[in-house]
């Protein structure tokens, strides 16, 4: 176990409330979001990915804009996506977004790409959910030798097929690709077949149910002859000053975002004792410093981690709140966790 893990921050640029108590208008949330990537690298923080979702409750629709403003005002922080919908992308489109940022920022840029927890992208861009598998599946195939070919030769179902076609603006240093996992055998295998990193979306309940699919992701390796590809685990949490202080700032506004979407999908409401249990037990990362700290590090040894990313955004949870979880998370948990991996 390495004590150099990557300490990860990601947000969706959900909307949050105002000092009067009111929603604010999602351009303030996005100006907000530059600000909050800008005190994380300021204070240490590795990476920051920027969700991609078409919904009122979110203000992030459009990643790259917003990581081109962050390039700018950041000198080290690493930064990318979390995800980006890639099955409702155009895979070139989407790689000359990026090697632009990466040019940008001297080669800081990464994304993730993934399927997404929402299909509003579908309709919206005018794809068929019933070829939900096969879109991901050939787009991620383009995407993936576009990354590798200085040209592109490829044909698919639902693309015109290139030739010997050149691409620009080309890499000039290498972009880092993740895929994004919710947890299923034939994803894990989608990354390996790829050669790419994986990211585990673990939302609920313990890590350790993750067990058999991070060693099934090495193993699969193993038996092509390849080291493995690093692993990353994104969980939600918040951090305060106080373990007490944590739950009382993030409960009001992790209920009204579980509420708003279990609506939607027939969950039950979130009830507190489910609110409590996911912290004492589940992959609910919240407390102090001290706490969040202790827990991510297990998680890390348990699953042989190379970067653990938390989602500190939750809900309507105001922004300076936001801010004071991504001070703490740079500033002290970051470094607790490399110090009791190294012990």
């Amino acid at each position: 176990m390495t004590s150099q893990i990557e300490f990860a921050l990601d947000t969706f640029g959900d909307i949050t409330l105002g000092p009067d108590g009111k929603l604010k208008p999602a351009d303030q949330v996005i100006r907000d979001v530059v600000e909050q990537a800008v005190l994380a690298d300021q204070t240490g923080i590795d990476y920051i990915g920027l969700g991609e979702h078409h919904r009122d409750d979110f203000a992030i629709s459009a990643p790259e804009p917003i990581l081109g403003a962050i390039a700018a005002r950041t000198g080290r922080i690493r930064f990318g996506t979390a995800v980006t919908v890639l099955s409702s992308d155009d895979p070139i489109r989407l790689f000359q977004r990026f090697s632009t940022l990466n040019a940008l920022s001297n080669g800081r840029a990464e994304v993730i790409l993934g399927r997404g927890s929402f299909t509003e992208s579908f309709p919206l861009f005018g794809h068929d959910l019933r070829n939900y598998e096969v879109l991901f599946n050939e787009k991620l195939d383009l995407f993936t030798q576009t990354l590798r070919n200085p040209r592109v030769t490829w044909e698919g179902q639902h693309r015109q097929p290139l030739k010997d076609q050149d691409i620009h603006p080309p890499l000039s240093q290498p972009l880092k690709v993740w895929i994004g996992v919710g947890g299923t055998p034939e994803s894990v295998m989608r990354a390996v077949s790829h050669d790419l990193p994986m990211i585990l979306a673990i939302i609920g309940g313990a890590p350790d149910r993750f067990l058999p699919y991070a060693d099934y992701y090495r193993n699969a390796f193993a038996e092509l002859g390849k080291p493995p590809q690093p692993l990353a685990v994104h969980s939600p949490g918040h951090v305060a000053d106080t373990d007490e202080q944590a739950k009382e700032e993030l409960w009001p506004h992790f209920k009204a975002n579980r509420d708003r979407i279990g609506a939607e999908r027939g969950w039950p409401p979130a009830t507190h004792d489910d609110f409590l249990n996911e912290i004492a037990q589940g992959s609910l990362y919240v407390g102090s410093p001290e706490t969040v700290a202790r827990k991510i590090a297990r998680t890390v040894k348990l699953l042989d981690l190379q970067r653990f990313e938390m989602k500190y955004s939750s809900g309507p949870l105001p922004h300076e709140k936001l801010m004071r979880s991504v001070e703490l998370c740079g500033t002290r948990v970051a470094p607790m966790v490399r110090d009791i991996l190294a012990d």
